[in-house]
């Protein structure tokens, strides 16, 4: 795998909705580590999992599966509270991407705001950064969060791609291309500071190739869309699909 600027793009496979589906009936099926394995097995370079303060699809038991079964790197999505930082120093995983939450939210709505909570990011994100995790933060397409995650020592931004693909689904056109023009200006803008530059939320086959042509991404976390088309083709050719999509889009 080549990691950097024009290389090959990873794509990272987020799990949560199988924990979804397998807690709507209370039960210990589907598992999300089989669904991780698979794909593995599909070429997903990295698994992503998000574990909510209310558990309200990953669980604790989850993550420790998780970090016993996988090859590939886990991709540990978390709020920036307490409870999750212990967790987090705990099993050591790859990489942290810090997410902002609220517990009434279906799912994560908007960019973390770094630019507010500079001071407290930064001592949050500082033992994360010296037990090995690589520290991402999910960002708005905004220079002032830019600019926050390079001061306080963020390894990575992931910028939220959630906007561009409601603006294409709503079929306001004009709208999706002004916010993708803002994603590719701060993929750029992020690199030239020294970030790197991951992308992901609400990609599908339709919106995933503009994003992919960036350069500078490195890496997209798709989960979502992925899980739900799975009920169609299967969960493997659903990633082989997408894995094609990108390719196609970076080549």
């Amino acid at each position: 795998m080549t990691d950097g600027i024009g290389g090959k793009l990873r794509l990272g496979v987020n799990i949560d909705h199988v924990a979804t589906v397998r807690n709507a009936r209370g039960s210990a099926y589907p598992d999300p580590a089989r669904a991780a394995k698979l794909a593995e097995e599909a070429g997903a370079d990295g698994i992503t999992a998000h574990l909510r303060e209310d558990r309200r699809h990953i669980s604790d038991a989850d993550i420790d599966n998780l970090m016993a079964t996988l090859s590939v790197p886990l991709n540990l999505e978390m709020a920036a509270t307490a409870e999750m930082q212990e967790i987090a120093l705990r099993h050591k995983p790859h990489a942290i991407c810090l997410v902002p939450e609220k517990r009434e939210e279906r799912t994560t709505e908007g960019g973390l705001e770094v630019a507010r909570e500079e001071n407290r990011l930064a001592h949050f994100i500082a033992p994360l950064r010296d037990a090995g995790c690589r520290v991402s933060l999910f960002i708005a397409a905004d220079k002032a969060q830019v600019e926050a995650a390079a001061r306080i020592g963020a390894a990575v931004v992931e910028l939220h791609t959630g906007a561009y693909c409601d603006f294409h689904y709503e079929g306001r056109f004009a709208a999706r291309d002004e916010e993708l023009e803002r994603l590719r200006d701060m993929a750029a803008y992020a690199a030239e500071l020294g970030l790197e530059v991951h992308a992901g939320h609400g990609l599908t086959y339709e919106t995933v190739a503009p994003i992919a042509a960036f350069p500078q991404v490195v890496e997209l976390n798709i989960g979502h869309f992925l899980i739900g088309e799975a009920i169609f083709r299967g969960l493997v050719p659903a990633i082989e699909e997408m894995r094609r999509l990108m390719d196609e889009a970076r080549g």
